[in-house]
């Protein structure tokens, strides 16, 4: 038996025992931790505290508990999908990105009209409570099962100005970006990546494991005098999936010199 005597609360020092044990690979990724049983007798503690201890660890994201199974150790190990941000542009002008063939979508696309919102409207360079068109997508990739949420967003005013964008906003992106070039804007991208704590429709949607953030990327795409014109949202568990950008050095501006 290894009873415990650091200081701090007593399911506290049993977390840290099996986190230190599990760093150290004592076990290994997807195995089966001892049972509460074989855990209170390794501790000499009551089963309160070893439960205790286990949701503490299950709040890290340390161990998954599966019901009627037991507590595992989480996998930690290289993500199962890399997305590569890149856009490219095929000889007759088409748009195509290289996870373009990756995901299906799970269920029939959801058209709505919606308004921006603080976060939404800062990306877009509107103010709150402006008309958009919504497109609401879930996709999964076939290969590994994972599930990802794609929302398109269009202003009216782009839609009004590319009038097939309000009778088709839930387009593949890759096709929006050719409707707005035939429509004679010169497209450009920024985009930016967060991660945040999943909401309980966010979790439940994407069948995230517990203590999971979501990557949340957003990409804008700009036209020809820098206006964002259309804003795509896309959401997936950090844990089964990673990034990958192709970065170029930019040309600076030749300086002038003084005569």
């Amino acid at each position: 038996m290894s009873e415990i005597q650091r200081p701090g609360a007593l399911y506290q020092q049993v977390a840290a025992a099996i986190r230190a044990a599990i760093l150290a690979g004592e076990f290994a990724p997807d195995s089966l931790l001892p049972s509460e049983a074989q855990l209170m007798e390794k501790y000499g503690v009551s089963r309160p505290t070893v439960r205790n201890a286990i949701a503490a660890l299950r709040a890290e994201g340390l161990i998954d508990v599966r019901h009627g199974k037991g507590s595992f150790v989480r996998a930690s190990g290289q993500p199962t999908l890399t997305l590569e941000r890149r856009i490219s542009r095929t000889p007759d002008d088409k748009f195509v990105m290289p996870n373009g063939d990756v995901w299906q979508e799970a269920e029939e696309p959801s058209t709505y009209r919606s308004r921006t919102t603080k976060d939404t409207g800062r990306l877009l360079q509107l103010g709150e409570e402006e008309a958009l068109f919504g497109c609401d997508r879930l996709l999964i990739d076939p290969s590994t099962g994972m599930r990802a949420m794609h929302r398109t967003l269009i202003p009216f005013e782009v839609a009004d100005a590319v009038p097939m964008l309000g009778k088709e906003p839930c387009k593949p992106p890759t096709a929006i970006y050719w409707v707005l070039t035939q429509a004679g804007h010169k497209l450009s991208w920024t985009e930016t990546v967060r991660a945040h704590m999943p909401l309980p429709d966010e979790r439940a949607t994407l069948r995230l494991p517990d203590a999971t953030p979501i990557l949340h990327v957003a990409r804008v795409a700009h036209g020809t005098d820098e206006r964002p014109l259309l804003l795509e949202e896309l959401r997936f568990g950090a844990d089964r999936a990673e990034l990958a950008y192709r970065i170029t050095a930019d040309k600076q501006p030749a300086r002038r010199t003084r005569a």
